[in-house]
């Protein structure tokens, strides 16, 4: 979780990225930022997002996708 919040911040460092749960629902991120999270995740913790997993309810929160990741890994 801590990798995922690191990578937000490097986007936007004036979020609470702890507490927000509507990043995409209250546009604090939008389509540049999940393609910039997409590739961070895949260089920095080896997890591939598949295109059908880039939906608003697994990027709307930290502890979203955190969750995303953790299954991902899982699967594999």
């Amino acid at each position: 979780m801590d990798e995922i919040i690191a990578i937000l911040k490097e986007l936007h460092p004036d979020v609470d990225y702890e507490t927000n749960k509507s990043l995409v629902d209250n546009r604090i991120i939008d389509s540049f930022d999940i393609i910039s999270i997409v590739a961070e995740i895949d260089d920095r913790l080896d997890v591939q997002i598949p295109a059908e997993e880039i939906i608003p309810e697994n990027f709307n929160s930290a502890e979203a996708l955190a969750a995303l990741v953790k299954r991902l890994e899982d699967e594999d």
